[in-house]
């Protein structure tokens, strides 16, 4: 595990930005992985009341002070203003899922001193995300 990881795992809680209620989304699972290994995540999603049955947020602005790290499964173009709002709301760790990438959103988080993982690492593999 590389240290920008371990650095992001350390959050007491983490945002899930593109949270799904479609189990078959990415956007699903990447939350369904954090509660399998016993961690607090928030989804973060404007259209629904909450996915897996946790209230979700509208936006990262909405996110509870102990969130430190996020998740994104968003399009590149969404990505890009999902890093502008983490960057306004203090948000120190942001890992880009596999296709969530853009040029543009990892060189503002490096301008921003945010540690990002954007190296097509997925946090499914990481923590060891299975099927129910």
């Amino acid at each position: 595990m590389t240290d920008a990881i371990e650095t992001f795992l350390k959050s007491e809680a983490f945002g899930v930005v593109g949270a799904s209620e479609d189990r078959s989304k990415y956007g699903n699972k990447v939350l369904r992985c954090y509660l399998q290994n016993k961690k607090t995540a928030i989804p973060v999603n404007p259209k629904v009341a909450s996915v897996e049955g946790i209230a979700t947020v509208a936006t990262v602005a909405d996110l509870p002070d102990n969130v430190t790290s996020i998740s994104v499964i968003t399009p590149p173009a969404v990505t890009e203003k999902v890093v502008e709002a983490a960057i306004a709301r203090g948000i120190t760790n942001i890992w880009m899922q596999p296709g969530a990438e853009s040029d543009t959103a990892i060189e503002r988080c490096k301008a921003a001193g945010i540690n990002v993982i954007a190296d097509h690492s997925c946090v499914l593999v990481v923590l060891g995300y299975h099927e129910h």
